[in-house]
């Protein structure tokens, strides 16, 4: 699908699936520069993915001398405008299709001798994703990923990767390594992306793909573990030969068929083709190579995150020694666990889904002195829907203790229209914890959550903060609280 020779602008059509108006050739003189990007950033022969264009948006790219355009969803006289105009203007019913075909191509052009690595699942592909890049940069590499903190670059629905890998090597020349993070499950406008990984997998080819593991997440887009199970499932087809590193404590990754799987685990393992944690070590054939004193953070769940990206290094061939450099001198991302303060201790993790929830107030509990208390304030999601908030409110009820006092945010005060808390994902949260028994204290802005909770706390108490978007200004706050 992706191999097609898409300097004829012919070849593009049936690539995308789509139908073409208004020109039946490149507008640019040039024709096609080899180039994916936005609109705003286009130059004279790029071709330009936009989700949705209008009349303006046409005119725009005539003016810049874009090859052409691609979109989802011509609006307000785009059709009519791409005539008048004599300009490529190509309509696909799935907008994926471009954004797979522009990054095989991008790869091709830009990065035709990289070595590829692909990382999806449901949790921990950011830290994966990102403690591969270190490790490989750490070593001496050229290396781009496309894992940034907030998460804002893996879902590959537009064609942001492909712009970040042709402005790379255009700047900074050729890449040795590609370390590409694929959401797991991806939609637009509440409609599936159907096999979004498998697809953006096989557009990339890696050599080895990750697994990190297969929950529950992105409610309303699937709506059944088997659903999510399903959109995973393709991606070892779709990478060839490739090797698979799989985690071997997840049921569901385990029934995935790889033709060359490497495993990690959180116990002992006897597979030769294994990483795995045991006794405070991680083991590889036989011989401990890194002990969790040496290891940048120590919960079960980033240790697993670990043995991932421990795996897909030694699947490169890399030496344990650089692997083991690589892992001593990591920082993690931005809000991964991170600790903003000592007395008391907060910190602040980016769980957003009911897996990661329990994992972190399961790990932070271990930290707590006893007789001390817990203090979780979690940042309601917000226009997510209902569905993914009451699993994640289900998550804290299930994790509550007496050791632990609960307060919610809506954090109006901080959030966008994107990411405003609508009436019926606060209830869902009111009401769960009501019929449970659960006391909690809420706040509609995340500043005054924080200034009680941090008023409230002992010195030797723990703060944990959690959620996604909402949360996100949380340590920028708390500068001024503490």
């Amino acid at each position: 699908m992706f191999a097609r020779d898409i300097t004829k602008i012919e070849n593009l059509v049936k690539s995308v699936d789509g139908r073409l108006v208004g020109n039946d050739e490149y507008f640019s003189i040039d024709g096609f520069t080899g180039r994916f990007t936005f609109l705003n950033d286009a130059h004279t022969g790029d071709i330009v993915i936009r989700h949705w264009i209008n009349g303006k948006g046409i005119e725009m790219a005539f003016d810049k001398n874009v090859a052409c355009v691609i979109t989802q969803t011509p609006k307000d006289c785009a059709v009519e405008m791409a005539e008048k105009l004599s300009f490529p203007l190509i309509i696909t019913d799935k907008i994926e299709l471009a954004n797979a075909v522009a990054l095989s191509n991008t790869v091709d052009k830009y990065s035709p001798f990289s070595t590829d690595i692909v990382i999806t699942g449901t949790n921990g592909k950011s830290t994966t994703s990102h403690l591969i890049y270190h490790i490989l940069n750490n070593a001496g590499y050229h290396v781009l990923t496309n894992t940034d903190s907030e998460s804002e670059f893996n879902t590959l629905i537009d064609p942001m990767v492909s712009k970040l890998i042709s402005d790379e090597v255009t700047a900074n020349g050729e890449l040795d390594y590609l370390v590409i993070e694929v959401s797991e499950v991806q939609g637009w406008l509440g409609h599936l992306m159907k096999n979004h990984a498998a697809l953006m997998s096989e557009a990339i080819r890696p050599e080895v793909a990750v697994i990190t593991n297969i929950a529950m997440d992105h409610i309303g887009l699937v709506n059944s573990i088997e659903e999510v199970y399903d959109e995973i499932s393709a991606v070892p087809e779709a990478i060839g030969n490739g090797t698979c590193v799989l985690n071997h404590d997840d049921e569901l990754v385990m029934k995935l068929d790889a033709k060359h799987p490497f495993y990690t685990s959180m116990s002992k393992l006897d597979e030769k083709n294994a990483v795995y944690f045991d006794d405070g070590k991680i083991i590889y054939n036989g011989e401990a190579i890194l002990t969790s004193e040496e290891l940048p953070f120590t919960g079960s769940h980033f240790i697993q995150n670990i043995l991932s990206a421990v795996g897909a290094c030694l699947s490169l061939g890399l030496q344990i020694k650089t692997i083991v450099d690589g892992v001593k001198t990591y920082k993690a991302l931005n809000r991964r666990f991170a600790k903003l303060n000592d007395e008391p201790l907060i910190y602040d993790d980016f769980a957003h889904n009911p897996d990661g929830i329990k994992a972190t107030i399961s790990e932070t509990l271990k930290l707590l002195p006893e007789n001390q208390k817990l203090y979780v304030a979690c940042a309601i999601r917000g226009s997510r829907g209902v569905e993914i908030n009451q699993l994640n409110v289900e998550a804290l009820v299930e994790s509550m203790n007496d050791d632990i006092e609960l307060f919610l945010s809506s954090s109006k005060d901080v959030v966008n229209d994107l990411n405003f808390v609508e009436d019926e994902e606060r209830e869902v949260f009111f009401n769960t914890l009501d019929e449970n028994n659960v006391e909690y204290t809420h706040f509609d802005n995340l500043e005054d959550c924080l200034r009680e909770v941090y008023k409230k706390a002992d010195k030797k108490d723990i703060i944990l903060l959690l959620g996604a978007q909402g949360m996100d200004p949380a340590e920028s706050l708390l500068k001024n609280i503490l």
